[in-house]
């Protein structure tokens, strides 16, 4: 197996032509995409059943945003990475 990269591995396994850092970013921004809306929606039903918790609750909503489009941008750098 001299000479084969890791995309060409892939792209021979998966029958996958063409750039797959662009697909491996699109499977990647699956999990963060489905993690914000999930936190989202569960600070917006606190902020419903406790509307004076609301300040608390929004802050760590966005500091759980934040964590979780980390994951994302993890996903886009190593798929720069792997092609």
């Amino acid at each position: 197996m001299e000479g084969n990269t890791v995309t060409d591995i892939l792209a021979a396994a998966t029958g996958v032509s063409g750039n797959l850092g662009a697909v491996a970013y699109g499977l990647a921004a699956i999990g963060p995409g489905i993690g914000i809306g999930l936190v989202v929606g569960k600070a917006l039903e606190g902020m419903a059943r406790q509307p004076e918790a609301t300040g608390l609750l929004r802050t760590n909503m966005f500091l759980g945003i934040a964590f979780t489009e980390a994951l994302a941008l993890i996903g886009l750098v190593v798929g720069f990475i792997f092609t």
